[in-house]
């Protein structure tokens, strides 16, 4: 047997550019899956996926032309069952061995071939056979089809071919887009199968219109990407034709002069590489006139529909040029440059008209128009909802701020949703609160309210910033406690993976802010003030909310590198002021650093199981019942230690707190080997438990440190 390497093709019509990357690397997974799983490739196997506008390719290393004979034992049934009691096989014996495929011309010698081994508590009969290992031809064909049948497609399509049959007709065949043609190298090889209606040669397309030959013929596997390249015109792997598209429009930058720089929207980068095959960047430009119109505006415009990359000059400002990535490369370009700029000029004309047209309206005149807007038909309209932001954000502004704070909170949350009236919005909806705070600059009501306008909607994703100032915060706090609160009341919830109303980003974002801003808000209190705003609209949310949060704040925490111990020991405590978190998360770690650390931990779950046992007693001790000198020296050391770190834990050092319980360790062990804590006495007992509560509580302040014990 020998190896070489494997190369696969399925040439087709124009793929779903947003879709390529990820249709091109499953197909090559899979196919090195499939031929691993038949012992064809090798867990070394190199997978060297491809993906253009018109191809799947996966270039696989090392693979089999025909894969090793594989010895198999397969346990047939008991002695007992197979042999009666003369030593002959039963009609159960031989009915299994026939299904195997054994040789029954003469049944005495196969049963003589089978194996006979302990099984457990008894002998069973075992088959020991050889099984042939798969060709390429056959192990090829098997995964091909199932690498198709696999591919995450967005959307399949059915189209027909021409059956090759005497009888004229037609068959049906269900592929993303229409197959044109199949390639598949076993080194120079053509290996022989067939699938979409194709039979595989070492034939390809390559550019539609710059390819020097057609078919591209492909002499080797290893030659694929180069001969595609210079006969085909093509750049074959994804992420190479990336990488040409990135460079190239970082030089074009560069070349109009220094300060200029691209907006390298990722998403759109990964859709563009779907689109071309061999990357040509050319600079064009549009009217000046058009740059009174919000630059985010033109940006999106020029991005979502024309797949344009803007240019900003250095203060990050929108200029008037722009760069196209072509599919082709004349001699000339004017023609090309002249088309894609005759193209943008209506979409942008289309914005100014938009922007023109909405200023012409007051946001204030647009809040009855809200009324009007279904948000859900279990909870009203925008207009109801939006009352119920402005109650729940007056509420917040009034704990954090002043008169004034409250006075520009209020005016922005009636106007926060109003821009969704506008035609901006309606046209681009990723413009909410952008618009909104356009429009409130317009109609001369300050940056404070406008800036709160355009960050209530932050964070909308991970790492997204928060809002800038006071009053965008409390609008975002609000308008993250109503989704959460009212989709919660009305039993809403997330399930899976499916959350479509965002209650789990809605949650991280109300998390983020309350932390990262370190607010003096209490996480249940929020909800108890939010909960009113609906009247009797909603269910009972507090406890079911509280744990949603409480769970991804839990993950979330987990996600940035802190210990499930840490983090039980820290939410155990359900700490409400969630600013507190990070920094008893960091006391908690420094504690367990320290040597005295895991008895303290353990000695704390032991006290914690043993006042499970006694509920009512309260953390009171008396000091004539201190009878032995463990537990006097318990007590006097506790009157020492214990006021320093409650001074500490009040102070906000929580290290510092935890750190000085370390003096216990000696003391508390000595307590546990010489005192009994359930002694026959009753005062005694009480006592001595009233000794351990007052210890508990005065330990589990930060952190609840029996999560810690192992």
């Amino acid at each position: 047997m020998s190896t070489d390497n494997l190369l696969v093709e399925l040439f087709v019509e124009e793929l779903p550019p947003k879709a390529l990357q990820k249709l091109g690397d499953a197909f090559a997974q899979e196919m090195a899956a499939q031929l691993r799983a038949q012992g064809l490739a090798t867990a070394e196997s190199v997978v060297t996926p491809f993906a253009s506008p018109r191809r799947l390719a996966a270039h696989i290393s090392q693979v089999w032309r025909k894969a090793a004979d594989k010895a198999v034992s397969q346990k047939l049934m008991p002695v007992s069952v197979g042999l009666d009691a003369h030593g002959k096989p039963t009609a159960a014996l031989l009915k299994k061995l026939q299904a195997l495929g054994a040789d029954l011309s003469d049944p005495a010698a196969a049963v003589a071939a089978l194996r006979c081994a302990p099984d457990g508590k008894s002998e069973a009969l075992f088959y020991d056979s050889l099984v042939t290992g798969a060709t390429l031809d056959s192990g090829l064909q098997k995964a091909l089809e199932e690498a198709l049948a696999k591919l995450p497609i967005p959307k399949m399509m059915s189209y027909q071919l021409e059956t090759d049959c005497e009888l004229p007709g037609w068959s049906s065949v269900h592929f993303v887009r229409p197959a044109h043609g199949l390639l598949a190298l076993h080194g120079s090889t053509v290996v022989p199968v067939k699938v979409l209606g194709l039979s595989a040669s070492n034939q390809t397309q390559g550019h539609r219109f710059e390819a020097r030959v057609s078919p591209v013929v492909i002499g080797h596997a290893d030659a694929y990407a180069a001969t595609l390249g210079h006969d085909g015109a093509v750049i074959a792997s994804f992420a190479e034709r990336r990488f040409a598209i990135v460079s190239q429009l970082a030089n074009a930058a560069e070349k109009l002069g220094p300060g200029y720089q691209v907006l390298m929207d990722d998403a759109l980068l990964n859709e563009v590489t779907g689109l071309v095959e061999r990357p040509n960047v050319l600079v064009c430009s549009f009217d000046e006139e058009f740059l009174g119109v919000p630059q985010e505006c033109l940006i999106l415009t020029m991005q979502a529909n024309q797949k344009y990359f803007p240019l900003l000059d250095g203060a990050g400002k929108l200029t008037s040029r722009f760069l196209v990535v072509s599919n082709i490369s004349p001699a000339d370009a004017s023609a090309v440059i002249g088309g894609n700029e005759r193209v943008v000029r209506p979409r942008l004309a289309d914005a100014q008209f938009f922007f023109n047209q909405d200023r012409k309206k007051t946001l204030a005149s647009r809040v009855d128009g809200l009324s009007k807007v279904v948000y859900h038909n279990k909870l009203g309209s925008q207009g109801e909802r939006m009352a119920r932001v402005r109650s729940i954000a007056g509420s917040i502004a009034q704990q954090l701020g002043d008169a004034a704070l409250v006075a520009s909170v209020d005016t922005a949350a009636q106007l926060a949703k109003t821009d969704l009236l506008t035609d901006m919005v309606g046209e681009f909806p990723e413009l909410q609160g952008t618009m909104g705070a356009y429009y409130a600059r317009h109609d001369g009501l300050g940056d404070e309210i406008a800036t709160a306008i355009e960050d209530h909607y932050k964070p909308r994703f991970a790492g997204d910033t928060l809002p800038r100032n006071t009053a965008g915060l409390v609008l975002a706090l609000a308008d993250k406690l109503e989704t959460l609160v009212g989709m919660f009341g009305i039993g809403n919830l997330p399930t899976g993976d499916k959350d479509p109303f965002a209650l789990r980003r809605h949650a991280l974002g109300l998390i983020r802010m309350l932390i990262e801003r370190d607010l003096p808000l209490g996480l249940d209190a929020l909800i108890a003030q939010a909960a009113p705003a609906f009247g009797g609209q909603i269910g009972s949310v507090a406890q079911p909310l509280a744990q949603f949060i409480d769970d991804r704040l839990a993950g979330a925490l987990r996600e940035q590198g802190f210990h499930a111990q840490e983090v039980d020991a820290v939410l155990a405590l359900r700490p409400q002021r969630l600013g507190d978190v990070p920094r008893r998360l960091a006391a908690v770690r420094a504690f367990a650093e320290l040597p005295e650390a895991p008895a303290l931990a353990a000695a704390n779950k032991r006290i914690g199981n043993i006042l499970k046992k006694a509920p009512e007693v309260d953390a009171h001790v008396s000091l004539v019942l201190l009878k032995e000198p463990a537990e006097i020296a318990l007590y006097t050391a506790m009157q020492q230690v214990l006021p320093h770190a409650q001074a500490l834990f009040q102070g906000g050092d929580y290290t510092g707190s935890l750190q000085a319980l370390a003096a216990l360790r000696v003391p508390v062990d000595a307590f546990f080997d010489g005192v009994m804590v359930n002694a026959d006495e009753l005062d005694l007992r009480l006592n001595r438990q009233g000794l351990l509560k007052s210890l508990f509580e005065a330990m589990n302040r930060v952190a609840d440190l029996s999560r810690l014990a192992t």
